[in-house]
């Protein structure tokens, strides 16, 4: 079962498939046709034909192309696939070869003691490497820094489709990020179409898209990261907005499988999260704002998807990148007062992690029941407007965001 629910989640992350995956299902290889790139899986007593793309996950038996990989299987071999029907015709999304007793569980990880990293505040996770959500152990943003924030947020106003003021344009917020990004947003999207108060111009753009980590889109130019922003432009597209209109940016980010360790997982993240944040003054050319997030809680994970502590530890991702902004690092500048403009301004978003039913100071929890079954990674409907509600709290009352959110300037 667990090596299962494993394929399940490299699936997720590996392919654009949205989070509600297809089925696994295992079965025999009962035929291989090369050159028309179809393999035909016996499952029970029913015969299935799915043609094989460029897309299609391999895992271990990996060739140099479709076909080499294709000649991995042969017929008789017991498989694990999983197929996509998109306009009536089978394809597979992923393939590997199945041997009973081989499955490597999922390492286990005392995630008990772990401490959210705003309640660690002056204290150290591991020797040298100390908690809260800014320098110093501190959880409320430098002066300076908020004072920037402040006077950016005072500026955010509608903007029509070529950027410029407009009281009927629009104040545009897209989220970026994978599967789990893309669900917090769907649910942040139903909690905030409930809500009171809102700014009547404020838009919110569901732009996270299922398997697109940091790795895969933090360069636009390789074909994962094409892939990703040619997307995000044509969701820009749908919602009658574009780039131009885009101001500010929600980023939640991980990979898929870390097995680095602590801390060189977390630097590898927080340097894919600068390279995508470098990304933003090119291509939505009145951006400001960017707030970050580290991810939802791991420890009901029953694959290697992002179980703990990495999920927790991505929260150090997070807090480096923006701590090298506030020291003034040069390739990081937010200010055109003080040289080219390289990244928007950072700031923390809604911390998102809670140790599973344990109580955060301010009463958050989650239960096994808010995450998928198949994986306990992914969030049910309801947590996600769980975790929806606790984003729309954080911008609701942070000093910067609650300036645009409500459209009153301070």
């Amino acid at each position: 079962m667990r090596f299962a629910i494993a394929f399940a989640a490299v699936l997720v992350l590996s392919t654009s498939v949205p989070a509600q995956q297809p089925k696994i299902q295992r079965g025999k290889i009962a035929k291989v046709d090369l050159e028309r790139l179809v393999v035909t899986l016996k499952s029970g007593d029913k015969d299935v034909e799915a043609i094989a793309t460029k897309e299609t996950q391999f895992f271990e038996s990996k060739g140099t192309d479709v076909p080499s990989s294709l000649q991995k299987f042969k017929v008789g071999a017991e498989v694990q696939y999983v197929v996509r029907d998109k306009d009536g015709k089978n394809y597979l999304v992923g393939l590997r070869l199945f041997e009973e007793g081989k499955q490597k569980a999922l390492p286990k990880f005392d995630a008990s003691m772990l401490v959210p990293i705003d309640e660690l505040g002056d204290n150290e996770y591991q020797a040298g490497f100390k908690g809260g959500f800014y320098p110093g152990g501190k959880n409320v943003r430098p002066k300076q820094h908020d004072d920037a924030g402040l006077a950016l947020a005072n500026s955010i106003q509608p903007l029509n489709a070529d950027g410029k003021p407009d009281p009927q344009g629009k104040i545009v917020m897209l989220s970026v990020g994978m599967s789990n990004t893309s669900q917090a947003s769907q649910g942040f999207t139903k909690v905030l179409a409930k809500a009171d108060g809102v700014h009547p111009r404020f838009q919110f753009i569901n732009g996270a898209q299922g398997g697109m980590t940091a790795a895969r889109i933090q360069d636009p130019n390789n074909a994962d990261g094409t892939k990703y922003w040619t997307t995000v432009d044509q969701m820009l597209k749908n919602a009658n907005s574009s780039r131009e209109q885009v101001q500010i940016v929600w980023i939640k980010q991980a990979d898929a499988g870390p097995s680095q360790g602590f801390p060189a997982y977390a630097k590898k993240l927080e340097e894919e999260l600068e390279r995508i944040v470098r990304l933003f003054p090119k291509r939505f050319p009145n951006v400001k704002m960017v707030y970050l997030s580290s991810r939802t809680y791991g420890g009901f994970a029953t694959s290697g998807l992002n179980p703990e502590p990495y999920a927790y530890e991505s929260a150090f991702s997070v807090k480096w990148l923006i701590e090298r902004q506030i020291k003034g690092e040069t390739d990081l500048n937010f200010d055109p007062k003080k040289g080219d403009v390289k990244a928007p301004w950072l700031s923390w978003g809604p911390y998102l992690w809670a140790n599973g039913t344990k109580k955060r100071a301010d009463g958050f929890s989650y239960e096994q029941s808010d995450f998928t079954a198949n994986d306990g990674t992914h969030l049910t409907p309801a947590c996600q407007e769980k975790v929806g509600r606790l984003m729309l709290e954080f911008f609701r009352n942070d000093s910067t965001s609650r300036i645009w959110i409500h459209g009153k300037k301070i």
